[in-house]
């Protein structure tokens, strides 16, 4: 299986998205035809992978998907960005595991080599702004910034 995620996604040996999309889809991954990848996206397992409609995941983004992830619609994940669902407990002598799912919600955009840590739920059409890290929820239409992340406007949207 690594060999397959490996040329799927994180290669330039298929550079249409369409045709990554088509292939996901036929086995049985929850992935819309309106989405776009573009190259050298690392995805850890794609089948807990979820998206909705008319997303982007840019250049070299990281999806360490140990559980779920949920990709809402309208979502972006800027180039580098990571998603990380797994962690350690330090506190432990055995260093135990912890994971929790990641929620982006409709239109939320994560920027630049930001990065989402596990069991946090970005609210609808929040931004996590470029290098910053979400720690814990962000609020709908909400602006974070920083590391941690703290909002530090609200968005506003104009139609």
């Amino acid at each position: 299986m690594y060999d397959f995620k490996y040329y799927l996604f994180n290669s330039w040996l298929f550079p249409l998205n369409k045709i990554k999309l088509l292939i996901l889809n036929k086995f049985g991954i929850e992935i819309e035809i309106g989405n776009f990848f573009k190259p050298k996206v690392a995805v850890i397992y794609i089948w807990k992978l979820v998206m909705g409609f008319n997303s982007w995941i840019g250049e070299n983004v990281w999806i360490d998907n140990l559980v779920q992830v949920n990709n809402g619609n309208n979502v972006c994940i800027s180039r580098g960005a990571m998603l990380l669902t797994g962690n350690h407990n330090y506190k432990k002598s055995s260093f135990d595991l912890i994971t929790g799912e990641i929620i982006l919600e409709d239109g939320v955009w994560i920027g630049a080599k930001a990065i989402v840590c596990p069991g946090v739920k970005c609210g609808s059409h929040s931004i996590l702004t470029v290098g910053s890290v979400a720690t814990k929820d962000l609020e709908p239409y909400g602006i974070y910034q920083g590391n941690p992340a703290v909002l530090v406007r609200n968005r506003e949207i104009i139609e």
